[in-house]
């Protein structure tokens, strides 16, 4: 690693770690329902919040104009909003202090000429991620203020699962300057750890088809549902045509989750036992040890999530776990590809 390569993966690590926690803090919105909260968009001005009740006023005033308080909210004082508000407002901060983070520091090093051809393209595609994530995050939004107050559960998985991918490429991108030589990999082997990302990344959309309708507040049971039932009845009946139980009805999406938390784990046991069979590297060795620690913790906040109804400091603990889980494995995969 030579050391104008230094500066370039703390500033990559740095945005993992603001992505991190603007992921945290879009849970926690999610969790409070605040996230309709600001219903006008203003890139620059938004970054300052009401100073004074009279500009607080308006604001509550504004809110009042939406489906949320007409339908919801309409017993709320100006405190429960200014509550609701601060999460929406940080977590549209953090949003654009992460912009500047990603923008300014690539100037810089692309005028010091500190990027390679490569890096400065990965640069760029991590530039349009982002953007694109501030543009759905913007579209979620928008899908509330209309008749139902409530985001849309697709535009929500959107904008989740685009977070996570631009921190797993994001951290990929540093793994590739940090360990910039290659090696030769077992194919076979690999390819089950894309496949076990892949069944990961479906889970996250998942996980937040669950979170956009309020699914985890039926069937809290485990490890059946309701009624002692492996597949409740509604998980069928909800919706019409069959299909659409499985993408828009609570019972249905929720029961999708949890069939997948089981395949979730079922890979990544079989990639520890297939491992054993492999002549590992340190980091190898290392990267499938956590997966499968993370894996059983992360399994486990998803039975208490259920169990307990979705807490919010376990709904968001539970989020925090597949973010690590993701991290452990574009890790390991980056190790077994590079």
């Amino acid at each position: 690693m030579n050391k104008d390569n230094k500066k370039v993966i703390y500033w990559l690590l740095t945005g993992c770690l603001l992505i991190f926690i603007m992921v945290v803090v879009g849970g926690i919105t999610r969790l409070t329902h605040s996230g309709l909260s600001i219903s006008n968009y203003k890139l620059i001005s938004g970054t300052i919040p009401p100073v004074n009740e009279t500009e607080w006023q308006e604001a509550f005033n504004l809110y009042k104009q939406y489906p949320e308080y007409q339908k919801l909210n309409n017993q709320f004082t100006l405190q429960d909003f200014k509550d609701i508000y601060f999460w929406e407002w940080l977590h549209r901060v953090i949003g654009r202090f992460i912009g500047l983070v990603f923008f300014i520091p690539f100037l810089y090093f692309l005028i010091k000429k500190q990027l390679s051809k490569a890096t400065i393209k990965k640069s760029i595609v991590l530039l349009c991620l982002g953007a694109f994530q501030g543009f759905l995050g913007w579209y979620m939004v928008k899908s509330g203020l209309v008749d139902n107050p409530d985001v849309s559960h697709y535009r929500l998985a959107a904008h989740l699962t685009t977070a996570f991918i631009t921190f797993a490429y994001t951290f990929w991108v540093a793994l590739d300057l940090i360990f910039p030589h290659k090696k030769q990999t077992d194919k076979a082997f690999r390819n089950l750890i894309r496949i076990g990302l892949a069944v990961l990344l479906l889970q996250i959309i998942y996980g937040a088809f669950v979170a956009g309708l309020d699914a985890g507040f039926i069937h809290n049971h485990w490890p059946m549902m309701s009624e002692g039932k492996f597949m409740h009845q509604t998980v069928y009946i909800e919706q019409n045509p069959l299909y659409k139980n499985f993408i828009e009805g609570k019972s249905g999406v929720q029961f999708v989750h949890r069939i997948l938390a089981y395949i979730v784990v079922l890979f990544i046991l079989l990639i520890w036992k297939k491992s054993k069979k492999l002549s590992l590297t340190i980091y190898q060795s290392k990267g499938i040890k956590i997966l499968l620690i993370i894996v059983c913790i992360q399994f486990l906040l998803g039975v208490f999530t259920i169990l307990l109804q979705v807490p919010v400091w376990l709904g968001v603990a539970h989020q925090i776990g597949a973010f690590f889980l993701l991290s452990a494995m574009t890790f390991t995969m980056h190790r077994f590809s590079k």
